[in-house]
Formats: C-alpha cells, structure tokens, sequence
C-alpha cells in the first residue's frame, strides 16, 4: 500500500473527490454555528451517512473574518471517512494498524517545509495576535469558556532518554501567546514528561501540531506503549518515514507540511485554573488546575486551515477514531505481549467514550485464561476499564443484546464478578472532585467473566440447514431485505448426546412417536 497523501490540504481534495466532504462557503460563525451544524450529524444521521465538514468562510463572535478555514471531523466522521483517512479499504484497518505497531517507521528530517512559510517569534505573537489569529471553534456554545484547541497533536521528548511523545490533549486559548493543558489523568504519556522536567528543574519543551497528515493525528490519539514514538507508529501506518524539520525556538521535530506549529515551553511548577470544557463523557467537565504553554513561536502555511476534531457527547469524530485505534492495540497487547493466544477481538464501545466499557471475546479460553485478559486489560492503562467482560467466541459483542444474553446465562455474580480499587477516575462526574483537585485512585472497576465455564446445552434456534432453507424460501416469495443477527442457527455447547442427536433426527422425519414410546419404557 502507497499512502497517497502528503499534506492534509490534500487530504481534503481527496476527501472532496471521494463525495465525503461538505464544502459550506457562505458566512458561519465559529463561536455559535459551526459546531452546533456539525453536531446534528451525529445526533440524526446513521454512522455510514456522516460527512467531514469544511468551513471556508469563517466569522466570529467579535466580527473578524478569517483567512484559511476550518475543518472538522475529517478523521472519522464514519468508518469511511477513518478508512480514507488511512487510505485503506474498510475490511483492511485490523490489518494497517497491526503492521504500523509492529514495524513503526521514524521520520525523516529534511531543511524545511511548508509549515514554514510564515514565522512568527517571540514580541511579534501578541501584536500579531498569536493562535487567536486563527478561527478555533468553540465546541460546546453555552456551556464553555472559550475556543479550545481540540485536535492539536503536542510534541514532545522525554527529558532523561529524548524519546519522543506525540499526544493529543484539549486546549484552552487564554491569550495571543498562552494556551493551557488538560492531560486528564497523570498517567498519561506527557504528564510523565512534565514530573521529569519538574524533578530536573528545567521547563519541558513543546511543539502544538494543528492540521498535518491523517497518520500523525490518528497516531497521536493511540493508545501506545511509554517510551513508542507516534511518529514512527505514523510512519508505520504510511509504510514510509514521515518528513519533519526542525523547530525555531525549542529543540524539537516537526511535520514538514502542517498547516500550523506553536513552539513554546512549559514550566512544571506552574499551575492555574483551566475549563469547564463539554467532554466525551457526555457531560461538562470541571474546571482544574492544569499547566499552561508560553508561546515563543508560530510558523504556519498561508491561509492555515485549522482542523478540529468533532468531540464532547457520544457518540462523536474522537469515539470513532478511539474506538478502532483501541481494539486493535488492546488485541495485539492481550494476544501478542499477554501470550493469551485465545483472545480472538476487543470492542469498545462509543456511547462509554470506549474508556470505560469493553469485552474481550475468546476461542476456546483454557481454565484461567478469561481472568488473565481481564485483569491484563485493566492493568494495560490505569484509568481504563471501568466494565470489562470476558465473553465467548459466538458472544458478538457489537451487538450489546448478544453481550446481555451472555451476562444473563453464562454468569453467576457471586462467582464470576470481582470488584477492583485504586483506578484512575477518567473524566467520570460519578466521581465529583474538589474543584481543582487533581485525579486520584479512587475509582473502581468491575471484572465479569462471561465465558462458559461448563458444557452448555445448544442454543434454541432451528439447526443450519433449516434455517438455510427458510432463507431461500424467504427471498423466493419476496418478504424484503433481512438484516440477520448473529445467531441464524443453532448450534452444539458441549451438553448434547448422541441419544439426544437421533431423538432430534426422528422428530424431523416425522418419527417423534418413537421416541414418546422409547421414554414411556422408562
């Protein structure tokens, strides 16, 4: 596979090309109409109908106009736009994200790029009017105190071992030459860096990527091990080495062709209040006490489009996007790094911002095995999983109706339930903080296995080959389109003689009464 984009104005074209991409062009303002427009799409159209959204001529709330323009839900609108934004085809994601993380590529610096094209340091960010030059958008209009920055892909290296991180974490714009941080919990990856810098007595050094490839963006919100470099995991999902140059002002490497960089530096010891901001929870978030970055550069491309990611209520552009990157890396955690061999998918689900509410689905799991995934999974990143379930392989968890029938007959809570402490509480209101009390351990998760622990009798619907039948004869009389849920048939669980096989045989050939004389000898 040839990755076929080289900058994210590309990528747009491709996307308009593709029939995915709304161009609106008459006046939208981005503090009160943007979002709420794109927002009705996730609220009354099925997931295959969604659209990435570019706005291409930008007011605000203060009368400005604005050069360039902003795009919104781009990466994962539906499951089309995320497999365009890959350049893979649907049934082909599993397979790109599994050789990304298996055989990531670095990047490749070259002198310079189009992210260049104008550059802004130091006194000139505020009398320019620094990143509230550009048309940010307020996500949530009544409810949050200001624009946000809500796809930005911030840079930066470990200060002891000069590993890269590139995680993609809100922020708030609170001046021309100031945007705060929210890292959500201090296990993430630059939390860790921040403590580094802090222990060390240095400030930590940040470089703020808005608007570059797809690989970089989806990379950044990946769930990857400490110490991986998402650019190489980007690189790995291109299948070539991302081009990047270096930064003006801080010691850091960039995507050459992104439309926007904020260079700056953050001090460790500085904390000051940040949000409420509308969270993938569902609901408003607090507001916290959380670090800020102090500008000491802009370099962007000419008329910058500035891209948002479509987030807040469930389900949304960020759910989407979590929901595939997480099932491939857990899958390969538990199959690869576990040696659980038995583990056959993870599913997440999007209306719990696929943090709090996974299964693991598993082929024949040996005594043990279910409650080795499940502990391994919660442990994998401290505040996920607040419910996860073992299932079967013929449970089909995307259908959560297969998963209830699961939880119903193949558990006993007594049992097969078990309650862990100490969990990092993940943006979660049923654990109210002090406002700005920074996240503790006090959360809880629940582990169900719900795999069959004993032979089970076979499930009540008609074998195979009856129900292949009905089949026929249903298309033959034209009764419509079926969308069939998994089971169609049924099917054998281990609790089933070979008396019980020939019983089923004569009662099909019309015999049953043979059997009903058989059992009155009894």
């Amino acid at each position: 596979m040839t990755y076929p984009y080289d900058d994210f104005r590309g990528y747009l074209d491709s996307l308009d090309a593709a029939g995915l991409l709304v161009r609106v062009t008459e006046p939208v303002n981005k503090d009160t109409e943007l979002v709420p427009l794109v927002r009705l799409q996730f609220r009354g159209l099925p997931e295959d109908a969604r659209r990435s959204f570019l706005f291409e001529n930008v007011t605000d709330g203060r009368g400005r106009h604005f050069d360039g323009g902003v795009a919104i839900a781009t990466f994962a609108a539906s499951r089309r736009v995320y497999a365009h934004a890959l350049g893979a085809e649907l049934d082909q994601l599993g397979a790109v994200w599994q050789r990304a993380l298996g055989e990531p590529i670095e990047p490749k610096l070259v002198d310079t790029g189009p992210c260049k094209e104008r550059i802004v340091l130091g006194d000139d960010i505020e009398s320019t009017g620094g990143v509230d030059a550009f048309p940010h958008p307020i996500s949530t209009p009544g409810f949050d105190n200001a624009p946000f920055l809500t796809s930005p892909y911030w840079v930066t290296k470990d200060p002891e071992t000069g590993e890269y991180n590139v995680g993609t974490y809100r922020g708030m714009i609170k001046g021309p030459g100031r945007v705060g941080l929210q890292m959500d919990t201090p296990s993430q990856h630059i939390a860790i860096h921040l403590r580094k810098a802090r222990a060390l007595g240095v400030p930590l050094e940040v470089a703020v990527v808005l608007g570059a490839v797809p690989a970089v963006g989806l990379a950044s919100v990946q769930k990857v091990p400490f110490g991986v470099s998402e650019y190489g995991v980007a690189g790995g999902l291109m299948g070539r080495p991302l081009e990047v140059v270096r930064c003006e002002t801080v010691d850091l490497e960039v995507p050459a062709t992104a439309e926007i960089i904020l260079e700056g530096r953050i001090d460790p010891t500085h904390l000051e209040p940040e949000g409420p901001f509308g969270e993938a929870s569902g609901y408003m978030g607090p507001r916290t006490s959380s670090p800020v970055l102090e500008l000491t550069a802009i370099t962007h491309r000419e008329k910058p489009v500035v891209q948002a990611f479509i987030s807040e209520f469930p389900p949304s552009e960020s759910t989407l996007m979590r929901k595939i990157g997480f099932e491939n890396v857990y899958r390969r955690f538990l199959q690869q790094s576990c040696n659980i061999s038995s583990v056959v998918d993870v599913t997440f689900y999007e209306m719990a911002t696929c943090n709090m509410f996974f299964v693991i689905r598993m082929k024949d799991p040996s005594p043990g095995q279910a409650w080795q995934a499940l502990y391994a999974a919660s442990g994998y990143e401290p505040s996920m999983g607040k419910y996860i379930v073992a299932v079967d392989d013929d449970v089909h968890p995307s259908d959560l109706g297969s998963v209830v029938w699961a939880l119903s007959f193949r558990t006993q809570p007594a049992r097969d339930v078990k309650i862990l402490g100490d969990k990092l509480p993940r943006l979660d209101p049923s654990m109210p903080l002090a406002p700005g009390a920074p996240p503790v351990a006090s959360g809880s998760a629940m582990l169900i296995d719900a795999t069959r622990s004993h032979p089970y009798p076979p499930t009540s619907l008609p074998a195979e080959p009856y129900m292949a039948a009905a089949l026929e004869r249903w298309n033959r009389l034209g009764l419509g389109p079926l969308d069939l849920t998994v089971p169609v048939s049924g099917y054998e669980l281990g609790d089933w003689t070979e008396e019980n096989r020939e019983e089923a045989a004569l009662a099909v050939l019309g015999r049953y009464l043979e059997t009903g004389a058989k059992l009155h000898g009894r």
